[in-house]
């Protein structure tokens, strides 16, 4: 009796703009990366089940770090691979920045052990141009120290009910970030202020709910002390406002042994 082989497995590093779909994971009826990533695939090798993917970001997220995994029915050249795919994704604003050869037990989610977003927020009066629907804008001035002083709270491990959506599936709300960082930038006329989270994985709408909730600290409207009250609190009523969705990128994936490097 013959044995099937199995197919080769690839990693894929994607960027995209999130503005056109409804996230990343495929729906009945609405445009998802994943189904333009599949489609353009399926060009290649229509055979294709289906992608795994590192993490599902929501309506209007961007990716400039995200990955993904998919078996094919034979080998391909990751180069000559990512020039296909980035061929037949146009014009979708997707792009695959490289293609990797990875072993049949890898996995773009299980294998990963840390997640990087990046948020960017941008204050200042006059309306964005260049960045509009790539950056949340405020037309008050932030206090980017106070925002640290609340981010460092939530370093750590917690119990982060207060700042997961109460459509969260995961487990549990426990969870440790790794690092916080709040960076200020000037720009023409405003500041930019980019929000920088590591963690082994996040909860739904985790980041949103920091940055929402740092941005009422830098207004003033809230202290410091206030974040720690409502990390406290584990109430979903305790969180600040959740910002849009517009500023978010979900900026890389870290593995052991990175198949991109």
């Amino acid at each position: 009796m013959g044995y099937l082989l199995p197919m080769p497995r690839y990693a894929l590093l994607i960027d995209y703009n999130g503005a056109p779909f409804s996230g990343w994971q495929r729906q009945k009826s609405h445009p998802s990366v994943q189904q333009a990533v599949e489609e353009a695939l399926r060009r290649l090798d229509p055979a294709l089940d289906h992608i795994g993917a590192a993490g599902r970001t929501d309506a209007g997220v961007h990716a400039t770090g995200q990955v993904a995994h998919c078996d094919l029915t034979r080998d391909w050249d990751p180069f000559r691979l990512s020039e296909a795919l980035n061929y037949h994704l146009k014009p979708a604003p997707v792009a695959i920045l490289k293609a990797a050869r990875v072993a049949d037990t890898w996995h773009a989610r299980h294998s990963a052990h840390e997640r990087r977003y990046l948020f960017r927020l941008i204050a200042r009066r006059a309306p964005l141009v260049h960045d509009a629907g790539l950056a949340w804008q405020v037309t008050h001035p932030l206090d980017v120290a106070a925002m640290q002083a609340g981010a460092d709270r939530l370093l750590g491990l917690h119990d982060f009910t207060t700042f997961r959506s109460t459509m969260c599936q995961a487990a549990s709300p426990v969870k440790t970030l790794d690092e916080f960082r709040v960076e200020a930038h000037d720009i023409p006329f405003g500041t930019e202020i980019r929000f920088h989270l590591r963690a082994r994985s996040f909860l739904h709408n985790q980041v949103r709910s920091f940055v929402g909730t740092l941005e009422r600290v830098g207004s003033g409207a809230w202290t410091p002390a206030d974040v720690t009250t409502a990390l406290q609190a584990r109430d979903r009523a305790a969180c600040g406002p959740v910002c849009p969705p517009q500023g978010l990128y979900l900026a890389g994936v870290g593995y052991a042994d990175d198949p991109f490097l």
